[in-house]
């Protein structure tokens, strides 16, 4: 990796130096930084039209932030491609047997439309998680190893997607990127792991990941749960796809790279007093000559009043 970012997503963090909104251009030493001496939520937010494009060149003015009902302060702002820790989660039960050549393909696209800067993992899971890379090699860039990666686990078993999950948001806790992602590929619900549902959501709301999921499930499976794959996304600020034929699955995960890199980062302090525990977060967007914009980021956290990083 030819650099690291210090854009700390957390509550709770301490750092030293201030945010570079506009990074000097042209540069593969350029850092885009966000640090604060004070408790800092950062939020992952992503910016649509009516027609669904993606939007650019927004300022801190058109965006407002409310944490359950009360409207915050932006204090940091910053409309950059930043470099994120991605984690690649594939589902390699044994029904999924016969989609892994367009689901491997589709991750190899989705790696190569991303930032070169970005640092991704593997996890394939059936009756339990694997690690795609060796231990020797957490994180990489290097597309043949990734490559490797995803074919390394052999299609057969049941699915344990929730300590899939658990496993890859314990793995962003290294992360040398702050800025962090999960993008799950399924095509039916969970049957054999050994953490239930409400263990992974608890850990979504504590972390700062994005999550993205995409459902190719079988009209006839009797373990298909959508609903799951949905709220992960939803919580998190991500978005869940269910494509009908295996051929969406590359366009998708195009979609999910052009959306990672051009989101917007914008960071409030939120106040001790305004509810313990679960917060939740609305951000409305809206600009001159552009009609109905939809911000979409994660919708609730875990407060917690204790200084120190909250990582993953």
């Amino acid at each position: 990796m030819k650099r690291r970012t210090a854009l700390s997503l957390l509550v709770g963090g301490l750092a030293s130096r201030a945010l570079a909104q506009s990074p000097p251009k042209g540069g593969e030493d350029q850092d885009f930084t966000i640090q604060t001496t004070s408790r800092l939520v950062l939020l992952d937010v992503s910016v649509t039209d009516k027609a669904g494009g993606f939007v650019s060149g927004l300022d801190k003015d058109n965006f407002r932030i409310f944490e359950n009902g009360k409207r915050q302060e932006i204090t940091q702002f910053a409309n950059a491609d930043i470099p994120v820790t991605v984690g690649i989660l594939v589902d390699a039960s044994s029904s999924m047997r016969p989609k892994r050549p367009e689901v491997v393909t589709a991750a190899l696209a989705f790696i190569g439309a991303s930032n070169p800067q970005d640092e991704v993992f593997v996890i394939n899971f059936n009756e339990k998680p694997y690690r795609g890379l060796p231990e020797s090699m957490p994180f990489t860039d290097d597309i043949k190893s990734l490559r490797t990666a995803l074919w390394r686990t052999p299609a057969e078993g049941r699915t344990a997607c929730y300590d899939a999950i658990l496993m890859g948001l314990q793995q962003l806790k290294s992360a040398h990127r702050d800025k962090r992602t999960l993008i799950v590929v399924s095509d039916g619900g969970d049957n054999a792991s050994t953490h239930p549902l409400k263990d992974v959501m608890n850990e979504v709301l504590q972390s700062s990941a994005t999550i993205y999921t995409i459902g190719i499930f079988d009209e006839d499976d009797p373990d298909r749960n959508p609903g799951v794959l949905s709220r992960l996304a939803h919580v998190s600020g991500g978005e869940v796809f269910f494509p009908k034929q295996l051929d969406e699955v590359e366009p998708i995960c195009r979609k999910i790279a052009q959306d990672i890199r051009t989101r917007y980062t914008i960071g409030y302090i939120p106040a001790i007093d305004n509810g313990k525990g679960i917060r939740h977060i609305k951000v409305d967007v809206s600009a001159p000559n552009r009609e109905r914009l939809a911000a979409r980021t994660r919708t609730s956290y875990l407060f917690s009043e204790q200084a120190g990083e909250r990582k993953g």
